[in-house]
């Protein structure tokens, strides 16, 4: 058993390693982090800008302000809490967990993070702005 539960426990343990240090050093004080290229040398941002404000925001429960920073990557904590409770859940029952993701999902996938970026540089898209 210990060893099927590795894999799911050792992502998980990385994972909040991480959001604890996220949460830990604020984001929103300037010389903590490194700043977005594409923002500071364009000044549009990219589906990453503000993932690190929402993490800080969501690891504290403060999920308006996460969804504030960035949507996207609220969204994606949930998938990826998800998909982690369904492989340790396979994990620990000793089923194999192999996610397959069609074809056409990475274009979904693609086309909304695309989506997400064009529309947070409009005027009528700054509510997406972190």
């Amino acid at each position: 058993m210990a060893r099927r539960v590795a894999g799911p426990l050792g992502l998980l343990a990385g994972a909040a390693a991480a959001f604890a240090f996220v949460a830990a050093v604020d984001p929103n004080e300037p010389g903590h982090y490194p700043a977005c290229p594409l923002l500071q040398y364009t000044g549009l941002y990219c589906p990453g800008c503000g993932g690190l404000r929402s993490a800080h925001a969501f690891a504290h429960g403060d999920l308006a302000t996460a969804l504030g920073a960035n949507a996207m990557a609220v969204a994606g904590y949930v998938v990826f809490a998800a998909l982690m409770l369904v492989w340790l859940v396979r994990a620990v029952r000793g089923v194999r967990f192999h996610l397959t993701v069609h074809p056409a999902a990475w274009w979904v996938f693609g086309t909304a993070g695309a989506l997400f970026c064009v529309i947070r540089n409009l005027p009528f898209g700054a509510a997406l702005a972190p």
